[in-house]
């Protein structure tokens, strides 16, 4: 049996991982970095990149239906090849994969093993193929995977989770998505407008992660123009019949108890640390009620132990340019323990990439204290670039804090949000005044001049606000 001595071991060759690597070796450390699984990040096999490529071409669809507004006619049906698209989805996803499988293969063949860990000890690991690696810190980004409830179980291979979806040779007649999370949502949509007949079933009244009352309702009726989504679904009856999903659920509308056939139900319900074959058992860390170490968001240490958690793993902010981040701060720290650091975080940044895009920048409403702050708002419903384009419909809302004229944050469902989530997030890692952004030029005419209204009106209810205060 091999052994294999080193500075740093990194559990998992995604993003984390791989941040983790290149600043492990970057402090003069030798680091070796484990992966059971296929190369290729989360974000570009199953995430990120073939999401967009979906999405993509169900806007090419949407687009073609939707001309005669502008005086433009398409004679003759509009007609989706299912294969032709998914062709496209795959193809270009392992040009993306290809991309992160050839820096992956970069590394050293002697920093680089096959195989999956589990923990002897704090300092020790054995792989599945018998070797053991010895290590004076570890990294633990192994990632996360699709949180799917046992009842669902009914379904047999009639349910799928994201994953799934891009694996597919040819699209489907029908599914029901349970979640209208960020995946529910952008996949749910992409699929209506390529012809697949969508139902989304939500619990709690949830719209993606908007948390404004205002927005979510917003959000809420803008979809149910283009597919039917229930936020807050009640399932009578869940089963298999043959090839297909069989759902009974009570019509919000009316009140009556439907029942549907699907092809397939996909599952939108959540990502779950991939820790659980870990052996977290044989080390010193402390586990949560989930068997995830607890540990310190800021070094990502897992208490005293000299092992560190970063990525979609912690489950902090699973997005890829935290999961860099943190994949990076913790290959620092492990590289200088006991010498740690915190992580110096980015201005919080989200973007569902539905339509209209929803966007939230800086604090929740929910992380706001009332009577501290102040809303202004937008409709884009009237917003002039927006008509132009047909593409009006929108709230937003930005919210300032009363004392000191700060940005404090944003949430909003509109156009082109993924572009002015960008200008907040700049603003809010800025710590910019309201009156400061107002100082910015905004060009006309342009979607972002829809911001500077909402801005406008928290600079106005600022004024009042203080005046009261005043009295």
């Amino acid at each position: 049996m091999t052994t294999i001595q080193t500075d740093v071991a990194i559990i998992g060759a995604g993003t984390a991982g791989l941040a983790a690597y290149r600043a492990v070796v970057a402090a003069g450390k030798r680091a070796v970095i484990i992966e059971g699984g296929p190369y290729g990040t989360t974000c570009a096999r199953v995430g990120c990149m073939p999401s967009k490529l979906l999405i993509a071409a169900a806007e090419a669809a949407h687009e073609a239906r939707h001309t005669s507004a502008f005086g433009v006619h398409i004679d003759g049906e509009i007609r989706i090849d299912g294969r032709e698209v998914m062709a496209r989805v795959r193809g270009e996803r392992d040009r993306f994969v290809g991309f992160v499988v050839r820096s992956v293969e970069n590394i050293p063949e002697a920093d680089r093993i096959r195989g999956y860990a589990t923990f002897v000890n704090d300092n020790e690991l054995k792989i599945d193929d018998g070797t053991t690696v010895r290590a004076g810190r570890v990294v633990i980004a192994t990632g996360s995977s699709p949180a799917v409830p046992p009842t669902f179980s009914v379904f047999g291979d009639r349910l799928i989770v994201n994953d799934d979806v891009f694996a597919w040779d040819d699209l489907p007649a029908s599914v029901a998505v349970f979640g209208p999370g960020v995946i529910g949502l952008e996949l749910g949509q992409a699929l209506s407008r390529l012809g697949v007949r969508v139902r989304v079933f939500g619990k709690g009244g949830s719209v993606g992660p908007l948390t404004d009352p205002a927005i979510r309702a917003y959000a809420e009726q803008a979809f149910n123009q283009e597919f039917s989504l229930d936020t807050d679904a009640r399932i009578t009856d869940m089963q298999r019949d043959g090839d297909e999903a069989v759902i009974s659920f009570v019509d919000a509308a009316t009140g009556n108890t439907l029942t549907e056939r699907f092809a397939y139900v996909l599952a939108a319900t959540g990502r779950t640390p991939n820790v659980a074959k870990l052996g977290l058992a044989n080390t010193s860390v402390t586990l949560d009620m989930r068997g995830v170490p607890v540990f310190d968001a800021e070094t990502l240490q897992c208490g005293t132990a000299p092992i560190f958690l970063a990525g979609d793993a912690n489950n902090i902010l699973p997005l890829l340019h935290e999961a860099a981040d943190e994949g990076r701060l913790a290959g620092e720290n492990a590289a200088t323990w006991p010498q740690v650091k915190a992580i110096s975080r980015r201005a919080p940044l989200g973007v569902v990439f539905s339509d209209p895009q929803i966007a939230m920048v800086g604090k929740r409403h929910a992380d706001l204290d009332e009577g501290t702050y102040v809303t202004g708002e937008v409709s884009f419903e009237d917003q002039g670039r927006s008509r132009v384009m047909l593409k009006h419909r929108g709230l937003m809302h930005v919210y300032a804090d009363v004392e000191s004229g700060r940005f404090l944050g944003a949430e909003w469902i509109g156009p082109r949000a993924e572009n002015i989530a960008h200008l907040l997030a700049w603003s809010y890692q800025q710590g910019l005044t309201i009156t400061e952004m107002l100082a910015m030029p905004f060009y006309h005419p342009v979607v972002e001049e829809g911001l500077r209204t909402a801005l406008r009106d928290a600079d106005a209810r600022l004024v009042q606000a203080r005046v009261k205060l005043a009295a």
